[in-house]
């Protein structure tokens, strides 16, 4: 007699057993809703103009793009509001290459943080007139961290990214390398030539040169859950 050895699942279609098999899926995507968006917006802009001020007074460097803001306004004698809003329009120059489509937050950024800088600055110097090196160096590192935050937030709300973020956000596409790499480059390239035009350089500029790229990639875990780049 011979003694069957077959085991149940050897009964088993191929298929069967294929579709029988449990599915691993990923995490479903994270969606914001439209309020959430415009709020992160809102507040990103605002941060970004108050951070740039904080750096501006503190004394202790610029921000790459302030420093160049700087160097053009010594160079010119115009306000600097005016200096800020016109940079913005010259970057989205660059967009054109790089596919880049402007939006409602594009539009935003430029006004939004040209009408915020120079009021904070006119609260800081009202308290404090004169920062010594403790403040000064309390205002730049916080300065640097507020506008990676707030970097992240506006972007992530993606409503159309501000003109100089989008000249990022277009690199990282293009390029596929990770958005602390193109923020990075773009800040050390714009500090160097924001110095031979006679802009403010310190050391807060280097720290946030280097830094910022990472604040920017950490936040967006909460503030970005769409990713910073979008596929076009």
């Amino acid at each position: 007699m011979t003694t069957s050895t077959a085991r149940p699942s050897d009964n088993i279609p191929p298929l069967a057993a294929t579709a029988a098999a449990p599915t691993i899926q990923g995490p479903a995507p994270v969606l914001m809703s439209l309020p959430r968006r415009v709020a992160q917006l809102a507040l990103g802009l605002v941060g970004f103009g108050v951070a740039t001020a904080m750096m501006l007074h503190s004394g202790q460097g610029a921000m790459p793009w302030a420093v160049l803001d700087q160097g053009i306004v010594d160079r010119t004698g115009l306000a600097y509001g005016w200096v800020v809003f016109g940079v913005g329009l010259l970057v989205m120059l660059a967009w054109i290459p790089l596919r880049q489509k402007p939006g409602i937050g594009t539009v935003s950024n430029i006004i939004v943080i040209s009408l915020v800088i120079d009021p904070t600055l006119w609260v800081l110097e009202r308290l404090l007139p004169d920062p010594g090196l403790l403040a000064g160096i309390g205002l730049a590192l916080g300065g640097i961290v507020l506008l990676g935050v707030s970097t992240a937030a506006y972007v992530g709300a993606r409503l159309g990214p501000g003109p100089r973020d989008g000249l990022m956000t277009g690199l990282v596409h293009v390029t596929g390398w990770p958005v602390w790499l193109v923020k990075t480059a773009i800040e050390v390239s714009v500090v160097v030539l924001g110095v031979l035009l006679g802009g403010t350089f310190g050391w807060a500029t280097v720290v946030f040169a280097f830094t910022v790229g990472p604040v920017v990639q950490v936040a967006a875990r909460w503030l970005a859950p769409s990713g910073l780049a979008g596929h076009r």
